[in-house]
């Protein structure tokens, strides 16, 4: 979107029609028709061979019973069964190929329209079963249309020599026919929405599963085994339901046709037997419409072709829901060479469900400050982060970054500018120094990072270092968190957006963090739960129910007994003990901890760090356990 700023946040632009259905399958077609191509004429090739040989078998027969040359017709033979095996394998091999390339194809199609949407908009949408199964099924629709488009030409070339060889063979075989059309049309009428329904049964125990995993620890602690395994397994009657019903469509089919089959050619062999005896045919006519009476019997083949269509095209229909997700627009600009990274809310409002979460928000960041985001759970304060930095729009409103609107900015200039480290980081690649550096990085920058974080005093201790391989080093959340905060710190960005990600370290580490966090250039938006954090920024966004109830320094608004609660304090906390906490923000408490838990929270401050360091983390050390309803430990934190 490249609209001026002044017009961004009133007028969106006209959202795009909806790409039209079925639009992926075509161009999965479209991609694979070259191997396509091919295995339509090795079909075509084989089932002319096919044709050819039930023919050529008669008239071999015939001459050697008359005791004559039949040399060049079981040579012919012998070539059109060779034809026969040789476009079977070449089309297997091509089919097999094919289908993997596609497959691959529509797995990144799918995994880009994914990442390229709002996040708000990939909730639900089962992906790891789409790129799976789904997709599985999708990648045959190059092969599948060509199988289909081809299968008829052996069964039509087999009813067509019956025709040839005796037409009253042929009128027997045709009888038949309107009823295999019958069976052939319920079994595309009715096999797709059955399978789609299984499929979409199948996802959504994916997306439960899937869950539960990612809670393990959580249901095991809670006791809850047994209730997940219900919650996981509830997809199981809707998935039992729509299988048997796939399964009775494509049994059906295959049932009816397989009893109807065999019917049919006995009929013609009994009409062949009939004519033989009354002296119209030969014995090799009698062996060519047997052949061909199995050839157009063939027709019962047309089932799995278009069975297999029939999955391809449900297949193709799951992936299409994520490939046609809206997609985040960006504009074409860059940012000033030279801004501090202010940035500007105005008017920010964001609805979720007809529910206003974030309501008229507008707050300013100035250029190398530090703003903490606080409030009760719910309040708005990820939201908020996530509007910041763009991984949402708001609905209305403006967010401006150096006096340039975020949506104006081209996708690179963005992401760039801004840096994200989150409460529960997800890793990727091989190693943890893949994990950190997302993309090539000198291991000094890598290693200057990992030491902002704090988080190379663990992985230096790892086996290869950084390098480790990821499921070779355990991590705890503490620890997790330090390597989200060092992939933040591997490029200068000008706006640094923490949400709760020191929510898990231990106190001493939080604080050697923070203080690495004023010295970084740009500007700092940090939601947090942490009295002390509060206390040391510039200034403090208090949200409360989405709206913004109060913006200022610490000090200011710890007068106000309804901020001072939201940190767990008493209403009679007092604003101006600052001589207690030592900090001179205002942060002191009077409420008292037992003797012995006092005592022992300096014995945890490191002897070998600098004596001021020292004296700021005991203060900080008791601040928070004055204050706020949190157990600190070297093990991480307790909310």
């Amino acid at each position: 979107m490249t609209a001026a700023p002044a017009d961004v946040g009133r007028a969106p632009a006209t959202p795009a029609p909806p790409p039209a259905e079925g639009r992926l399958l075509r161009e999965a077609v479209r991609r694979g028709r070259a191997p396509a191509a091919l295995v339509l004429v090795a079909t075509a090739l084989g089932a002319a061979a096919a044709v050819t040989l039930p023919l050529a078998l008669g008239r071999a027969v015939d001459l050697l019973i008359a005791r004559s040359d039949a040399g060049f017709w079981v040579l012919l033979c012998t070539a059109l069964i060779a034809t026969e095996v040789a476009t079977d394998a070449l089309v297997a091999r091509t089919g097999g190929r094919t289908g993997a390339a596609t497959t691959a194809w529509l797995r990144r199609r799918a995994l880009a329209g994914f990442l390229a949407a709002p996040p708000a908009a990939t909730t639900g949408t089962g992906l790891p079963t789409r790129l799976t199964a789904n997709a599985l099924d999708a990648g045959t629709a190059p092969v599948a249309a060509a199988t289909a488009a081809a299968a008829g030409l052996a069964p039509l070339g087999g009813l067509a020599g019956l025709f040839l060889v005796d037409p009253w063979a042929g009128a027997a075989f045709v009888c038949g026919v309107p009823l295999l059309l019958l069976i052939l049309r319920a079994l595309l009428r009715d096999g797709r929405a059955a399978l789609t329904a299984y499929q979409e049964e199948q996802g959504r125990m994916a997306r439960l599963l899937t869950g539960a995993l990612s809670g393990a620890a959580t249901i095991a602690a809670a006791g809850t085994v047994r209730a997940e395994e219900r919650r996981v397994l509830a997809p199981l009657a809707g998935m039992r339901a729509a299988g048997e019903r796939t399964w009775r469509v494509q049994g059906r089919a295959a049932g009816l046709s397989g009893a109807l089959m065999p019917l049919l050619v006995a009929a013609v062999l009994a009409v062949g037997g009939v004519r033989l005896v009354a002296g119209h045919l030969t014995p090799g006519d009698l062996l060519a419409l047997s052949r061909y009476a199995v050839l157009a019997a063939g027709a019962g083949a047309l089932a799995g072709a278009l069975n297999g269509w029939v999955r391809a095209k449900a297949g193709t229909a799951r992936l299409e829901t994520v490939t046609t997700l809206p997609r985040t627009p960006y504009g074409t600009r860059d940012l000033p060479p030279h801004g501090d990274g202010t940035l500007t809310l105005r008017g920010v409002h964001v609805t979720r469900d007809g529910v206003p979460l974030l309501d008229s928000v507008t707050l300013s960041l100035p250029g190398g400050t530090t703003t903490a985001v606080v409030g009760r759970s719910g309040a708005g304060k990820s939201l908020l982060a996530a509007v910041a930095g763009r991984l949402t729009d708001p609905d209305e409103g403006t967010v401006h970054l150096d006096g340039t609107d975020l949506r104006t900015l081209s996708a690179d200039a963005l992401r760039h500018a801004v840096a994200y480290a989150f409460e529960r980081p997800a890793l990727f690649g091989a190693t943890i120094a893949d994990a950190v550096a997302v993309g090539p990085l000198p291991d000094a920058d890598l290693h200057r990072a990992l030491h902002r974080a704090a988080a190379d005093t663990f992985t230096d201790r790892l086996p290869l270092g950084p390098r480790t391989p990821l499921p070779e080093a355990p991590l705890s959340g503490g620890e997790l968190q330090r390597l989200g905060l060092a992939r933040a710190f591997t490029r200068p960005a000008r706006l640094l957006i923490l949400d709760d990600a020191t929510s898990s370290l231990d106190t001493i580490t939080a604080h050697l963090v923070d203080r690495t966090l004023t010295e970084a250039p740009g500007t700092r938006l940090t939601i947090t739960h942490r009295l002390s954090v509060a206390a040391r920024a510039d200034q403090v966004v208090w949200l409360d129910g989405g709206r913004v109830r109060g913006i200022g320094p610490h000090s200011a608004l710890w007068r106000d007994a309804a901020y001072r609660a939201v940190f767990g304090a008493g209403a009679g906390a007092g604003a101006g003990a600052s001589a207690d906490s030592g900090t001179g923000t205002g942060t002191g408490m009077r409420t008292e901890l037992p003797t012995d838990t006092r005592t022992d929270a300096p014995t945890e401050t490191p002897t070998d760090m600098p004596a001021n360091v020292r004296t700021d983390v005991r203060t900080d050390m008791r601040t928070d356990m004055r204050t706020g309803p949190r157990v600190d430990s070297g093990a991480g934190a307790v909310e």
